[in-house]
């Protein structure tokens, strides 16, 4: 998130969104798990990880965005976007974009930059698959109580910014049953905060996604919630964000049928037929 060329310097209260129905959280247990370790547990949420990351891959659904820039209690300027994950008749994944009207972000001193739409796409969402574990420092800090779920809790953070990479830094909560992530908060690094003459600021805010379990198996993000201010060098600005994931669906099945142990083909000649050879 960056400032819009017409900011102006106000300062305001962060508020809490009013109505919004928290998951009740029981207090942080700082004692050592019992019969398994910190190490095991990391090693066994990333495996499912990557196993979610895959399968979230062949599901369609549809995403919406609200950012709010807000002075007090009024919104004075604010951008949104829904838009549906498909996959085209090839089978490659796409968005169509349903509903995108003007912004107004820069009435409230903001506009959206590249790292905001990477950030909504990828960091939001954020998963940390057995293949990104090397990029991490994770610190095993206790056991928490996330409404029916009892939960292992780890700080995470990465061990070093890579070029132009984006990362994401704070606290994520593992379900002791699944090995999943069920709860993110934190925020994505680097912000860009140099302010030297013909240099923007990036600034981005600290978030919670909760997941919820779909198709009876993977944990999947259903809801991400930012209430935050970004000091500016050039005033204090008060951000809401609400992101939805709503209506997931499997994209087909992918499935092998094989005759005498071979792949019969879409058009269920048998191998080895004349039909099926190269002309």
């Amino acid at each position: 998130m960056k400032v819009a060329k017409s900011l102006s310097t106000t300062l305001v209260a962060l508020l809490l969104l009013s109505g919004f129905a928290i998951a009740q959280e029981g207090p942080l247990d700082t004692g050592q798990p019992a019969g398994i370790t910190p190490q095991e547990i990391i090693q066994r949420f990333a495996a499912k990880e990557k196993e979610f990351k895959e399968a979230r891959d062949q599901y369609t659904y549809r995403q919406s965005v609200k950012v709010e820039a807000l002075d007090g209690d009024t919104v004075n300027g604010e951008y949104q976007q829904v838009f549906d994950v498909l996959f085209d008749d090839q089978g490659k994944r796409t968005e169509n974009v349903v509903f995108a009207p003007q912004s107004t972000l820069s009435n409230g001193g903001l506009e959206m930059d590249e790292g905001d739409f990477e950030d909504i796409r990828n960091r939001l969402p954020f998963v940390l698959t057995s293949d990104e574990l090397p990029e991490y420092d994770i610190l095993y800090v206790g056991q928490q109580q996330e409404d029916e779920l009892h939960c292992y809790v780890f700080d995470i953070a990465p061990k070093q910014i890579v070029g132009k990479k984006r990362y994401f830094q704070g606290r994520i909560w593992v379900d002791d049953h699944d090995f999943q992530i069920v709860k993110t908060f934190g925020k994505t690094v680097p912000d860009i905060n140099v302010h030297k003459k013909g240099k923007e600021e990036h600034l981005y805010p600290k978030f919670t996604t909760w997941r919820q379990q779909i198709d009876g198996k993977y944990w999947f993000p259903t809801y991400t919630r930012a209430d935050d201010i970004l000091h500016f060098s050039t005033g204090d600005i008060h951000i809401r964000e609400i992101v939805k994931y709503e209506d997931y669906k499997r994209f087909g099945a992918k499935s092998r049928i094989t005759y005498e142990g071979k792949e019969v083909p879409n058009d269920g000649q048998k191998p080895g037929n004349s039909q099926d050879k190269p002309k």
